[in-house]
């Protein structure tokens, strides 16, 4: 691509032409997520225990319980069924959370260790009690 300095009347919509390119591929180079490049992260993760579907929360301090069971998770579809060749859903093992009931929220990961809290989904936000975790009280 070449810039084009305004002379005359064609200059200027030369220059504009040349904005509105550069633009354009700047657009399609961001990811849908919103940054940090990988497309996956567009998708929210989500598994189920129980009939039940959990999502992921950040950032909260919680102690292990006892070793639940396996948790699937489904494979992310974010390409709106366009993608050949889905990934298939994988398996983790869960863990009940102190103090909470797994109709609210379990922990999951291969390990304890590793393990990351999932709240019940609920169309009316977290939990109360997962709120309280995440408030420290």
């Amino acid at each position: 691509m070449s810039a084009a300095f305004p002379v005359g009347r064609g200059g200027s919509v030369r220059m504009l032409l040349v904005a509105v390119a550069a633009g354009a591929s700047t657009i399609g180079c961001t990811s849908s997520s919103g940054g940090g490049g990988d497309d996956s992260a567009s998708c929210a993760y989500r598994v189920t225990y129980e009939d039940r579907t959990y999502g992921d929360v950040a950032n909260v301090d919680f102690k292990i319980g006892k070793k639940l069971g396996a948790v699937s998770s489904a494979p992310c579809d974010d390409t709106g069924g366009q993608s050949e060749g889905a990934e298939p859903a994988t398996e983790s093992t869960a863990y009940a959370v102190a103090g909470l009931d797994t109709d609210i929220a379990i922990a999951v990961g291969d390990t304890p260790g590793e393990a990351v809290l999932f709240a019940v989904d609920s169309a009316k936000g977290l939990p109360t009690e997962v709120e309280k975790l995440i408030d420290g009280s």
